[in-house]
């Protein structure tokens, strides 16, 4: 393999230039000649790499001399030089079973090489301690600094497309769309916690370099102990944790449900430079490349996830005191105040009931977790032999995802739009026409003679309407916003274009019988006639005033 190019690469069969992944086609294109790599075709350069990076090492190995242990307690198996020390798990503290290593198929053919020394992790994790006194962590973890080793830990690199499904939980449209993982890693060990694994990334995939025994000195290689189907779960899971936060973006909801399939994706199996200290509830790791800090929280934390109506209650319990305190605030009496808040209460109620049933999918739950403590995005590189802070930031390489909708029988990459200014205005908009329509029509009856208005003529439609308009603000405005998004389809030139469906206006028979009957068919013409009849009363009484 050569040395400019990585296993991770996806090459050009026609030119041998880099071909990067173009979501909308779903597919590698080469932006040299402009050739395309499939999904398939690219998984299998991969795969032949690894055919090749696998027998070199079981040549190799025989130039080394490596022994194995086994914890009879969490069943953790480690690869060290034969030469070295060991007598307890560095993960449970439990003794080790040493035997001679044979295996060297349980090695991943690819690892990131140590950057940091020993001395320097227990540094980096000092100045965390320093930086972080008023914690309890970091007083346990200071006194054992002493205890913190360095691991080649087994991961799994994926890289490739993702198929999802996401919708928002309270309710609304499912929506297909697709994105690219660019280099996330999934850790392969069961006893080691994932979040604090997940707090020291991300790695500087640069450095990636095929696997050396020779890199083993002084460390130690823990192996894979989770099956396949284990590791298939943390990658889709921790994909689905990738793209939450994009999607909860453009879905405009924190509320959101990520059904990720990461099948087609590329995974590859490679060590990455961790040094760890566990004892009891005490967890810390080093990240071996960069230095970052991840420190584990001794106490969970608890999150509560409220039942709607219960909600509902609260929210109005909350309104209520507010407009109590007002009212007593601008001098009413305390009766007074409470009576008014009373009264008012109950259509409070009727808003936030209204409010949150779109969410009745949620249920009183308890969820407990741990918070992870990181010594920040800033990393460590070598310079002239002394480790010092980089002005780089690395960051995990997620591609924003792409969604997709069927248009014209055409299933085609969309952009949407939900909460637009000019959406909300027209919501707005028509809530104001609907609450003022008899003062609107009676201003086009008298000429837009404002002296002559008379707004208690409308008293019946405010008292009516006043308590609907909110009601249809929360109910079928949001179900207009996110039920209906607004779709936009991308052109040639880069930009982006609405797309209208088009009229279909069919009238059909039913449709015209139903009006028939409601017009002219007692009893329901009947009360159909008098709505109509008071409707435009109100609009003459607005108009025109009651006389004298």
């Amino acid at each position: 393999m050569s040395e400019n190019i990585k296993i991770t690469d996806i090459r050009c069969p026609n030119c041998g230039g880099p071909a990067f992944f173009d979501i909308p086609h779903q597919t590698y294109l080469c932006r040299y000649c402009g050739s395309s790599v499939g999904i398939k075709d690219a998984n299998l350069q991969v795969h032949g790499l690894r055919q090749l990076q696998m027998g070199r090492i079981k040549n190799s190995a025989k130039n080394y001399k490596l022994a194995s242990a086994s914890c009879s307690g969490c069943g953790a198996t480690l690869v060290f030089q034969e030469n070295e020390a060991l007598s307890n798990c560095a993960f449970c503290g439990r003794s080790l079973v040493r035997k001679d290593y044979l295996e060297t198929t349980e090695l991943p053919e690819n690892m990131i090489p140590f950057a940091l020394t020993e001395e320097e992790a227990k540094t980096r994790l000092a100045d965390w301690c320093d930086s972080n006194r008023s914690k309890q962590e970091a007083k346990h973890v200071r006194k054992l600094l002493g205890n913190l080793k360095g691991f080649y830990l087994p991961y799994e690199l994926i890289r490739g497309p993702v198929h999802m499904n996401v919708s928002r939980m309270d309710g609304g449209s499912t929506f297909d769309c697709e994105g690219y993982i660019n280099d996330e890693f999934v850790n392969r060990s069961k006893q080691l916690d994932n979040l604090l694994l997940d707090g020291m990334e991300p790695f500087d995939l640069d450095a990636l370099t095929e696997f050396n025994f020779g890199y083993v000195a002084g460390h130690r290689v823990k192996i894979s102990d989770i099956s396949d189907d284990v590791l298939k779960n943390r990658v889709t899971e921790e994909t689905e944790v990738t793209y939450t936060p994009s999607v909860r973006k453009i879905l405009e909801t924190r509320a959101v449900d990520v059904s990720a399939d990461v099948s087609s994706a590329m995974r590859l199996p490679v060590l990455l430079p961790v040094y760890y200290v566990a004892d009891g509830e005490t967890m810390a790791a080093v990240n071996g490349q960069t230095g970052k800090v991840s420190v584990r929280a001794e106490k969970e934390s608890h999150y509560y996830f409220l039942p709607w109506w219960l909600k509902a209650i609260l929210a109005t319990l909350g309104i209520s005191l507010v407009l109590f305190l007002a009212l007593f605030g601008f001098g009413m009496s305390s009766s007074e105040s409470l009576f008014l808040t009373g009264i008012t209460g109950f259509f409070f109620a009727v808003v936030t009931l209204c409010l949150f049933s779109d969410t009745t999918r949620n249920s009183f739950s308890v969820e407990s977790g741990r918070k992870i403590f990181t010594s920040g995005a800033k990393s460590f590189v070598r310079e002239r032999g002394r480790l010092v802070q980089s002005d780089k930031i690395l960051e995990r390489k997620v591609m924003p995802p792409v969604f997709f909708k069927k248009l014209d029988g055409v299933i085609q990459p969309v952009a949407l739009r939900f909460t637009s200014p000019m959406r909300i205005v027209r919501i707005v908009l028509l809530c104001i026409v609907a609450l003022f329509l008899p003062v609107i029509l009676a201003l086009f009856i008298n000429g837009f003679d404002f002296g002559r208005l008379e707004l208690g003529g409308s008293a019946a439609w405010f008292c009516t309407i006043v308590p609907v308009v909110p009601i249809f603000l929360l109910k079928f405005g949001i179900v207009e916003l996110y039920e209906r998004p607004w779709i936009y389809t991308f052109q040639d030139n880069g930009k982006t274009k609405r797309y209208r469906n088009k009229l279909d206006l069919k009238i059909s028979k039913d449709m015209v019988l139903t009006v028939l009957r409601a017009l002219f068919i007692p009893p329901v013409s009947l009360a159909v006639w008098f709505g109509i009849l008071c409707f435009f009363t109100m609009v003459y009484l607005t108009a025109f005033g009651f006389g004298d």
